[in-house]
């Protein structure tokens, strides 16, 4: 049976969208490649892609939802939603709807030069951050990226020793001072929850 909603994510949410729609009926999850979160000019044309995609094989009655915040894209994401008359989570970016708009705006409020981890991130710091910046061979640009931070944030998803250590050790890698903060799924729950409860109701009511 084909899904009755598709969420169509950034890569680097794959484990908490799957978490949040795991045992939904009619609910997939197709995720973008997380390495554009580094290269945000490509987000609106991958996820113009997916939404084709997504259409082409399930048809235009399939509801979808866009699991991206802005994200670095200047409003050309949502220029495409626009077009395509879909919906994404509110917000700029991931650290927004995790920490929650008041939450972050007052992070901010604190700290201006506040660098922020994810779990995903701290996971990949090495990879995207540091082989992506090019300061694995080029360590002397340190200053240049990172010279106006002065703190580093963990917005942690999970209660995990191992990650709160990995972004403990990036924090120190970085010059940075550091300070985790447990925000959950934040926004993101309540959105996705918003997105698939029409295609739960259906399902249930269908025996599906």
């Amino acid at each position: 049976m084909p899904p009755r909603v598709v969420v169509i994510g950034c890569g680097a949410l794959a484990r908490e969208l799957l978490a949040l729609t795991k045992g939904l009926p009619g609910v997939k999850v197709h995720c973008v490649d997380a390495r554009l979160h580094m290269q945000p000019s490509r987000i609106a044309g991958a996820v113009a892609e997916r939404i084709a995609n997504t259409r082409a094989s399930f048809g235009d009655d399939v509801r979808i939802f866009v699991a991206y915040a802005d994200c670095g894209t200047g409003g050309s994401l949502d220029a495409v939603l626009e077009r395509e008359g879909v919906e994404r989570i509110q917000g700029a970016h991931c650290y927004e709807f995790y920490a929650g708009s008041a939450a972050y705006a007052a992070l901010q409020d604190e700290e201006l030069g506040t660098f922020y981890l994810t779990d995903f991130l701290a996971r990949q710091f090495e990879t995207l951050v540091l082989r992506g910046l090019g300061l694995d061979v080029h360590p002397e640009l340190l200053p240049d990226y990172f010279g106006s931070y002065r703190r580093l944030v963990y917005l942690a998803q999970t209660e995990d020793p191992a990650l709160t250590a990995m972004a403990q050790a990036a924090a120190d890698r970085l010059g940075l001072s550091f300070e985790r903060r447990v925000t959950g799924y934040g926004q993101l729950a309540p959105a996705i929850q918003d997105a698939v409860h029409p295609a739960i109701h259906t399902a249930v009511a269908g025996g599906a």
